[in-house]
């Protein structure tokens, strides 16, 4: 056996060379951007909006009377995960201040607009230097880490300053890097947390096995307030209504190419249904791609431009903007969300969910235990081809009463995981972090 100032010799040489191959990374990683920016939108959005970074943070940024907040976002998923929280924040203390920081130009294009915050940044490349600027000058009170994402620099420098450090809405499973005999370096950013707030029961029961229980709360998740929040006070999307016409409608969010493979047949042979489709990519190639799949269909822009009620012609509309899609779902007699067919797994069931609506997905969701649970209470099916699809739709179709079984199961279960951000919001003010 050996002792322990070996060991610890041991993990500290291990640390030390998982942190060189970790600054590799970076460097691998930024040349890849600029590279892959020559013929990727994308690219060059992240490569844009950090140019001239620090300049224009301090040009920009302005704090109120009161305490100042940073949120830390991956993109728009986590976005949406911490903006019910930030809001209740901003409800309970209007004078404190808050910025918003995104690693991906998907969350950061959608927040920028969002007119409840005002300041909305791209957040650096990690690295030393980087980290110490950004803190000198957001110099927050409170810093919110939503789900993913572990940035060394920034997290050990937030640390360094005795910041309090928020994780909220995390999952933890046991194939993460944390958990691996190779996960040391991602361990220690682990311990720069201050409290986590995880979203279920299995996720702190992992989390456990490297961080002591008192840390750690099984608050839910934060999307469920939001998409209350956002079905409760629904607002009608302009043109909609005329589209559907009363009749059967299928919304199917947030797909890609593999799962508007999955309903071309369908789509074709069931001219009686209407049809919604949102791709997650928008660019005018994919959509005029997905265009030529659907013969009967007309894109969003051009149907509010002609919107002939009773067009028998047209059974799918494609929308062609960003932003409806959590609406959108209301007007559905069955939902579709995709992602479900690709490595990256699914995308927010919980905004088709909330309305109580019956939920289809492909076979990857390993990634989502909401997935599991929302099939588990029969609220969701999971299909894993266009034959079962269509055998899946048309049971339902011709069974009205298994529709609505199904929807109420749905919403039942957001419903019954509602109020994680009264928890994350009760922590901050029990443990008075945003206090004067």
């Amino acid at each position: 056996m050996k002792p322990d100032f070996i060991i610890k010799k041991l993990d500290l040489s291990k640390i030390y060379v998982l942190s060189l191959l970790y600054d590799l990374f970076l460097v691998i990683y930024s040349f890849g951007i600029r590279l892959v920016s020559t013929w990727n939108k994308k690219a060059k959005l992240w490569l844009k909006g950090r140019e001239n970074f620090f300049e224009n943070l301090r040009n920009t940024y302005t704090v109120g009377p009161n305490k100042k907040v940073w949120m830390h976002c991956s993109s728009l998923g986590e976005f949406e995960q911490g903006r019910p929280v930030l809001k209740k924040l901003m409800e309970n203390d209007p004078g404190i201040s808050v910025v918003i920081t995104f690693f991906s130009p998907s969350g950061y294009e959608i927040a920028r607009n969002d007119k409840d915050f005002r300041q909305v940044y791209y957040m650096p490349m990690d690295s030393l230097l980087n980290a110490k600027k950004l803190l000198d000058i957001l110099k927050p009170d409170i810093v919110l880490w939503v789900k993913y994402e572990y940035w060394h620099y920034y997290l050990q420098e937030i640390k360094k300053r005795k910041i309090p450090l928020l994780l909220i809405s995390g999952v933890y499973q046991q194939n993460q890097v944390f958990f691996k005999w190779y996960g040391s370096f991602y361990r220690k950013m682990l311990e720069c947390f201050t409290h986590f707030f995880v979203q279920n029961v299995s996720s702190k029961d992992q989390l456990q096995k490297l961080i002591a229980g008192e840390k750690i709360t099984v608050s839910g998740d934060t999307r469920c307030d939001r998409v209350i929040n956002i079905a409760e006070n629904f607002t009608e999307v302009d043109g909609i209504a005329n589209f559907c016409a009363n009749k059967k409608v299928i919304v199917a969010g947030s797909t890609w190419e593999d799962d508007e493979a999955e309903w071309t047949h369908f789509v074709k042979t069931h001219p009686e249904i209407k049809f919604i489709i949102a791709p997650h990519e928008i660019d005018d190639e994919n959509l005029t791609d997905i265009k030529k799949e659907f013969p009967g269909s007309i894109f969003y822009s051009e149907w509010m431009e002609k919107q002939v009620p009773g067009d028998n012609t047209l059974n799918c509309l494609i929308i062609d903007n960003i932003g409806k899609l959590s609406r959108l779902y209301k007007y559905a007699t069955i939902t579709y969300v995709g992602g479900g067919f690709a490595y990256n797994g699914l995308h927010n069931i919980l905004e088709a969910a909330v309305y109580g609506k019956p939920v289809i997905f492909g076979p990857e969701y390993e990634k989502n235990f909401e997935a599991e649970e929302l099939i588990d209470c029969s609220g969701a099916i999971s299909i894993e081809n266009a034959l079962e699809l269509e055998k899946v739709v048309n049971g339902l179709l011709d069974n009205e009463e298994e529709i609505t079984s199904r929807g109420t199961a749905a919403k039942n279960y957001i419903y019954s995981n509602a109020g994680a951000s009264k928890k994350i919001i009760e922590y901050i003010q029990e443990n008075r972090l945003l206090i004067s």
